[in-house]
């Protein structure tokens, strides 16, 4: 059974720094992509970034380039989200995505996708 564990989420003013963690667990990690999805009050849920553990490629949304940094730890099978300079509009609850499909300029959740508990990010002006 596929069980991801986000963790690092929190309040913090504009410019600040938080870095987020999905433990993963159920899968052979290093074989997968790994991503984060977030969803504001009231819009779509919408990817944020994602790694590919078996290529290295990455993906980051246009708005959050250049502020969030996407890294793998294989031996302890976690995925972080560094993000910095951090806006109010970053504000959502950000999910933790396994198995989907990770490329430079897409990411894409497929039937096999695991997702888990999402965690608060907020950040007021």
């Amino acid at each position: 059974e596929v069980q991801l564990q986000a963790s690092g989420g929190g309040s913090v003013q504009a410019g600040g720094s938080l870095r987020l963690s999905c433990a993963a667990s159920g899968f052979t990690f290093e074989d997968y992509a790994i991503g984060w999805f977030r969803q504001a009050p009231g819009k779509e849920r919408e990817g944020v970034s994602c790694i590919d553990n078996d290529n290295g490629s990455t993906y980051y949304d246009d708005s959050v380039k250049g502020r969030f940094t996407i890294s793998s730890n294989n031996p302890k099978n976690t995925v972080y989200l560094q993000m910095n300079n951090l806006k109010p509009e970053d504000t959502a609850v950000y999910y933790c995505v396994a198995r989907l499909l990770c490329y430079s300029d897409e990411i894409i959740v497929g039937p096999f996708g695991s997702w888990g508990q999402g965690t608060q990010v907020t950040v007021s002006s």
